[in-house]
């Protein structure tokens, strides 16, 4: 990947925007994407890379003349999401940034701003979890599918975790997850099927109730699903966008529905309030947790391009987190 370091001077505070000294940001796969000239949003050259943060507001907006106009003070820890988390410092708007819960560490904080909701909003707002379904998560050991199979425990469903390594399925069983699949395993929609008929005791139903997919497996999963089942479109990390059966969706009177949490703001505004609360509630009752990938540390601006590798190489699992400030501050709970 082609990034440098380059000094560039400290943003000064902004009219409308806070300043904020970043601890930690969060990699995304859209990262990769933007750095390589694939991504839908390119920002004009020269650019910062990242999006996720978690740090410590400097400065508030200079328009709020007075401290009390503000919703975060100097001091307070935030996190959000905004173009240049690649850095020290960042301006971000008043609606990118929500405070790290407490007991939470910037680490895990960077990496709750995307997977959180997108999660949140998939299970509860368009597939409507409740308890006693069934949930199939896919890719389960990432940074939404750890998030997803958080979601779908505490709100009282069974959930069956699939990802392709011995590593990855013991991390969504540490996470909660009932039961783990090996998706590498062509046959793992039978493998599916066969758990559900096994253990769903006293429904006779031979198939899960929802699918959170941010690969690209609806086509595969349609064979594993119960009646009315709602299968939840996240992505398309695979890589490939699927055409599907529609036979299949007729016949066991299943929903297909997509979620781009990202145009919330601008279309459902008022769902995006009701999400967070919900998250924040969960983590108040500790049904929910940061996912920052532990199994190998990173640690200053430099390490960034080693960071996305390892996130592009998948073999990491939850949210690869760079530690910017190189100080222990960040991993620490306040």
């Amino acid at each position: 990947m082609d990034l440098k370091i380059a000094e560039v001077p400290t943003p000064s505070p902004s009219p409308d925007k806070y300043l904020i000294q970043i601890h930690s940001a969060g990699t995304n796969f859209f990262d990769i994407l933007q750095i390589q000239g694939k991504y839908q949003h390119q920002p004009p050259l020269p650019w910062i890379g990242g999006a996720e943060f978690a740090g410590t507001v400097v400065a508030v907006p200079t328009a709020a003349a007075e401290a009390s106009k503000a919703k975060f003070k100097v001091g307070d820890r935030v996190f959000g999401a905004t173009q240049g988390a690649y850095a020290t410092h960042v301006l971000a708007g008043e609606n990118t940034l929500l405070p790290v819960p407490s007991g939470w560490s910037f680490e895990d904080a960077a990496g709750l701003f995307v997977t959180a909701p997108t999660s949140y909003g998939g299970l509860v707002h368009r597939a409507n979890v409740k308890s006693g379904d069934w949930v199939l998560v896919h890719a389960a050991a990432g940074g939404v599918g750890l998030a997803a199979v958080q979601i779908a425990k505490a709100m009282g469903a069974v959930v069956i975790a699939t990802a392709g390594t011995e590593r990855k399925r013991e991390i969504a069983r540490e996470f909660g997850a009932d039961y783990v699949v090996d998706y590498s395993d062509k046959g793992w929609p039978e493998i599916v099927k066969k758990l559900c008929a096994e253990k769903r005791v006293g429904n006779g139903k031979a198939g899960v109730d929802i699918v959170y997919d941010p690969v690209g497996m609806i086509e595969a999963s349609l064979k594993c699903v119960a009646w009315n089942a709602r299968l939840l479109v996240i992505g398309f990390a695979a890589g490939k966008i699927e055409k599907v059966a529609l036979n299949r969706v007729l016949l066991k009177n299943v929903s297909i529905v997509g979620l781009h949490w990202g145009q919330y703001a601008k279309f459902e505004t008022e769902t995006v309030g009701s999400v967070w609360k919900g998250i924040f509630d969960l983590v108040a009752q500790g049904k929910f947790r940061g996912t920052a990938f532990k199994d190998e540390s990173f640690v200053g601006l430099e390490s960034v391009p080693k960071a996305l590798q390892a996130l592009g190489g998948r073999e990491t699992w939850g949210k690869v987190v760079v530690n910017v400030t190189g100080d222990e501050k960040a991993k620490s709970k306040l």
